[in-house]
């Protein structure tokens, strides 16, 4: 005798129905970049000194995200660089920062309050270490610096600790050695065009803004550095995050360089930290990377930005949110 299907009635078929929807609408709203129109709140992103590429590059992240995340309120807020940015984001002042790796390394490394619940959304571009001085400057490597006045950048900057470093690997104390002066890139150019320092320290992409304008009002050269990299690698955990690199002769067209220069790059990462709310996360990173080409024609840098090596945020765990992204664009 054959079996007869239960009669399924016109109610219950259309309950069936709408439950499928609905869970097809969330399934889209999870998965689909539509879900992230949908978000809402504010967004605040520590970056750097007005002159540096750290808020250049923030700014036009926080126009990208006006597309991409409309219902996100993002606000700025300038700051002295890498450390002060991890400092914001533990505190809560900021949800998202740009900090370089090496800085990221000696804050868990001192366990500095909230180091262990700091995340990494994406490694973004290197920053190169740039040591610049007036054409006519006897300087021709860190060692020459000895007795110069010489600007070391902020306390809060990872400027600070890399070229405090970097002193050391050449030999030299950083405090008695040279005339350490504690001032940023806002003010280090025009420091060295008026002859009130002799040299000054900057990390940041290429080109930096304010070092391509110095250049061309003011004959400047750029020390190379790469000599320095072996004994600055030997300098503990987070000198490992430190590689030689090239900057072409071509970074700044009007420096008095006649050919590239070594030197000193380090990784740049998107932090934030595990609370950090996963959504708003998975829309900052999706828009890093989407950005890239956008952003790169302003932020030269910003080129480098790669979904192959954004994941690699070492040493911070991937945030939850970042992970969900990368997963979703996994071939």
């Amino acid at each position: 005798m054959p079996l007869v299907p239960p009669r399924v009635s016109r109610r219950h078929a259309l309950r069936v129905v709408a439950a499928v929807l609905a869970v097809l609408g969330l399934l889209i709203w999870w998965l689909g970049p539509f879900g992230d129109r949908e978000l809402r709140g504010e967004l605040t992103i520590s970056t750097g000194a007005r002159t540096g590429v750290y808020h250049r590059y923030g700014q036009l992240l926080e126009q990208a995200l006006k597309r991409d995340g409309p219902g996100v309120d993002v606000r700025l807020e300038t700051s002295e660089g890498s450390r002060e940015n991890l400092q914001r984001v533990v505190s809560g002042e900021a949800d998202f920062t740009v900090a370089t790796a090496d800085a990221v390394a000696q804050y868990q490394h001192d366990k500095k309050p909230g180091a262990e619940r700091l995340r990494g959304c994406a490694r973004l571009y290197d920053d190169y270490v740039q040591l610049v001085v007036a054409a006519g400057s006897p300087v021709q490597s860190a060692r020459d610096l000895r007795g110069k006045r010489v600007a070391i950048g902020q306390s809060g900057s990872g400027v600070r600790l890399v070229s405090e470093r970097l002193l050391v690997a050449a030999g030299l104390d950083p405090t008695l050695d040279i005339t350490p002066v504690s001032i940023g890139i806002d003010t280090m150019p025009g420091e060295l065009e008026a002859g009130r320092i002799d040299a000054f320290f900057w990390s940041g992409g290429l080109p930096t803004n304010a070092v391509r304008e110095l250049s061309e009002r003011f004959d400047i050269r750029l020390v190379q550095l790469g000599d320095l990299v072996e004994p600055l690698q030997r300098g503990g955990s987070a000198a490992g995050y430190y590689r030689t690199a090239v900057m072409p002769q071509d970074a700044y067209a009007r420096a008095r360089n006649t050919s590239a220069v070594t030197t000193v790059a380090v990784p740049n990462l998107l932090v934030t930290t595990e609370g950090t709310d996963a959504g708003l996360t998975e829309l900052l990173t999706r828009t890093v990377i989407l950005s890239r080409d956008r952003v790169g024609r302003e932020v030269h840098a910003a080129q480098l930005v790669d979904l192959r090596t954004a994941i690699y945020t070492q040493p911070l765990d991937l945030h939850e949110g970042a992970r969900r992204y990368y997963r979703s664009v996994k071939p």
